[in-house]
């Protein structure tokens, strides 16, 4: 069975939604761990809720001791696949090296437009609404040293209607992600992309 770990420094959202696909059966898979870099974290407290194993793991004092309990708490729980949920930090060179090919994140946008350091959550969908696109969507990318910069593995597009909000968009994004994430994972665990990616 495949054994996921999950990195989310807020709530989450495709974390829980994966978590969701397979307490409902849809997904044969086991949540192993959930690490966020923050305490406070809501993504811990729905690790605590679910009886999830869970850790925090700050990365802002000493980036590369944080690489190294990182590696450590994702291979002790036996990790197969790493997944990013909103981790807003890069990921150090002991984890990125362990894991290669075996670490996706979801960009809410049609990559390789509106990625790269500081595109995410509200900007990336104010950036695509004042460049006038009529269509965004969510992207699965493997993740390599450079921010929304690895290998695409899934798109999902959303057609822009005329007058949609930042709101609207960024709704209708996550719906999106949420649903190809599930998909994403989905198509590994029965083994259609083989892991390493």
């Amino acid at each position: 069975m495949l054994s996921l770990g999950f990195l989310a420094s807020n709530n989450g959202s495709a974390m829980r939604a994966i978590v969701g696909a397979i307490d409902r059966a849809e997904l044969r898979a086991r949540p192993a761990l959930v690490v966020s870099n923050k305490q406070d974290s809501p993504a811990l407290a729905f690790a605590r809720e679910k009886g999830i194993a869970h850790a925090c793991i700050p990365t802002r004092h000493d980036p590369h001791l944080a690489d190294r309990r990182l590696l450590k708490a994702l291979a002790d729980a036996g990790v197969d696949l790493v997944i990013l949920s909103g981790y807003l930090r890069k990921l150090g060179p002991a984890t990125l090296a362990a894991f290669e090919g075996r670490i996706l994140n979801v960009h809410p946008a049609l990559l390789p437009k509106f990625g790269g350091e500081g595109m995410y959550g509200r900007r990336v969908h104010e950036a695509v609404l004042a460049n006038g696109e009529t269509q965004s969507g969510a992207t699965i990318h493997l993740v390599d040293g450079e921010y929304d910069h690895g290998r695409i593995i899934a798109q999902s597009r959303i057609a822009i209607a005329p007058g949609d909000s930042v709101q609207e968009i960024q709704a209708n994004v996550m719906k999106a992600e949420n649903v190809l994430f599930v998909a994403t994972v989905r198509r590994i665990a029965e083994g259609e992309l083989g892991l390493p990616l």
